[in-house]
């Protein structure tokens, strides 16, 4: 395809190696297409998740996990619907678009994505914000955090000039990073296997009101992202697929189905490691009760919970500080470093969304 209007990202085709046997499955052939799904499994791992993940077990205890295992399995098979179109078109969600809409559909939609990319960036840039706050004791003030993010991230995405798979091999290790972080956090907490079992595969909600309702539609929203199909419909573009030929098309469309499978597999174990933490450690917790393990530790920022009995809220930058009172300063640290890896990863990911969108 000599018309390729991209530069990002496309510079050079990951070629497939042949399979001389045409064996039905080849471990060599999915390690050549792994690379997209993992990429666009981050939006399932960005800090908007986690921090809906903490609040669901902080709210609702294990209750939640059903709806979280049910929105990760509709949003792998709309991930497959993306992977397929960009196999089978060679054509994008937004190029496929473009051609499809008359002009004024076409403005309309390309703003609402345009809006829908910026507003889930604003919280992944945030999000790393936080965590370098969290991590520099307070010495880094939040903008500042932002003017580090925002500048890191175009660092990074120079990396696609240095090969593609090695951008891949970053993602890899930022996703290995929160697998590892949040990983730790559920070790050191030890949930309780059997309500982990009871809450992912009991899909009911026992003495649920609204809290827990509101909790399930956020579930559900941070999980379900709009701009992830056209990310991952223009991520397949880059193995070298030919088109004209029916059984190299049904062979990537598998290899990328098993590859997104996987992918979202991991992130959908970090997101439960994160859920269960906080459902363990934190649910039906009151404020007078944090304030005094608080009171008894050497974290930093302890002083941010009130003393009243009012029900305690958290959000990722309380959640950190809280699992420090609770299981020491290597607790807040490892989760800052994890949410700092989300932000990162999904800042950047978030970046190219909007490059494919806008070119």
């Amino acid at each position: 395809d000599d018309g390729e209007p991209f530069t990002t990202y496309f510079d050079s085709k990951i070629p497939i190696p042949e399979d001389e046997t045409h064996s039905c499955f080849s471990f060599r052939k999915l390690w050549a297409f792994t690379g997209p799904g993992f990429l666009m499994s981050i939006a399932y791992l960005d800090p908007g998740n986690i921090e809906s993940d903490l609040q669901s077990g902080a709210v609702a205890g294990f209750k939640l996990l059903w709806v979280l295992l049910l929105a990760t399995v509709i949003g792998l098979l709309l991930q497959r619907l993306a992977a397929r179109l960009g196999v089978v078109t060679g054509l994008h969600l937004a190029e496929v678009c473009h051609r499809q809409y008359q002009k004024f559909p076409r403005i309309v939609l390309w703003l609402m994505v345009e809006l829908a990319i910026i507003g889930s960036d604003m919280q992944e840039v945030i999000g790393s914000a936080i965590a370098i706050n969290l991590l520099s004791v307070g010495k880094i003030p939040l903008w500042g955090g932002v003017l580090i993010t925002i500048a890191d991230t175009f660092v990074f995405l120079f990396l696609d000039k240095y090969g593609l798979r090695k951008l891949e091999a970053f993602f890899g290790l930022l996703i290995t990073i929160m697998a590892l972080t949040f990983g730790y956090e559920y070790i050191t907490v030890k949930p309780n296997q059997q309500k982990l079992l009871q809450g992912l595969f009991v899909p009911y909600c026992k003495d649920c009101g609204t809290p827990q309702l509101e909790q399930a539609v956020g579930i559900v929203g941070a999980v379900i992202m709009p701009h992830n199909m056209y990310l991952h419909s223009a991520l397949v573009k880059s193995r070298q697929v030919n088109r004209a030929d029916k059984r190299e098309v049904r062979e990537a469309n598998k290899y990328f189905f098993v590859e997104s499978c996987i992918a979202l597999f991991v992130s959908f174990i970090i997101n439960i490691f994160v859920v269960t933490v906080f459902a363990e450690a934190f649910f039906n917790k009151t404020n007078a009760d944090v304030t005094q393990v608080c009171a008894n530790s050497s974290i930093p920022h302890s002083s941010l919970f009130p003393n009243n009995n009012d029900t305690l809220e958290v959000d990722i930058y309380k959640g950190g500080v809280v699992l420090g009172c609770y299981f020491g300063p290597a607790a807040l640290y490892i989760w800052a470093l994890g949410i700092l890896a989300a932000g990162q990863s999904s800042t950047m990911t978030g970046t190219y969304s909007g490059q494919f969108v806008m070119e």
